[in-house]
């Protein structure tokens, strides 16, 4: 199982693409693979999508809705990524994350 691991729809809606995109970053900056499991079973932040894993563990967000940068970096923290690693980790997931918002906030008015 690859370390970081997105479980996706198919095709991926909002959430599925923020968090394959979240998975991306975070593979370039560690080195580690990722992958992506298509499914049918709606179980955000568990066994169905959307939910993004980080070595065999199911991220939860602290909203109960949608993973942020903090949520990531907490993780990547608790596994041992050097603090200025994390730094880098956290400004490209906030990018990232401002980007979906963005665009969601657009595509609602």
């Amino acid at each position: 199982m690859a370390p970081v691991k997105v479980i996706s729809q198919q095709p991926p809606g909002g959430r599925c693409t923020l968090y394959a995109r979240y998975a991306d970053a975070i593979s370039n900056a560690t080195g580690w693979s990722r992958s992506v499991v298509h499914s049918e079973e709606r179980d955000a932040h568990g066994e169905g999508f959307p939910s993004l894993w980080i070595r065999d563990v199911a991220l939860q967000p602290e909203d109960y809705f949608m993973l942020t940068p903090a949520d990531i970096r907490a993780h990547l923290a608790g596994l041992g990524i050097e603090p200025a690693r994390l730094d880098m980790i956290e400004l490209r997931l906030q990018a990232i994350h401002d980007e979906f918002v963005a665009a969601a906030t657009r595509a609602a008015s």
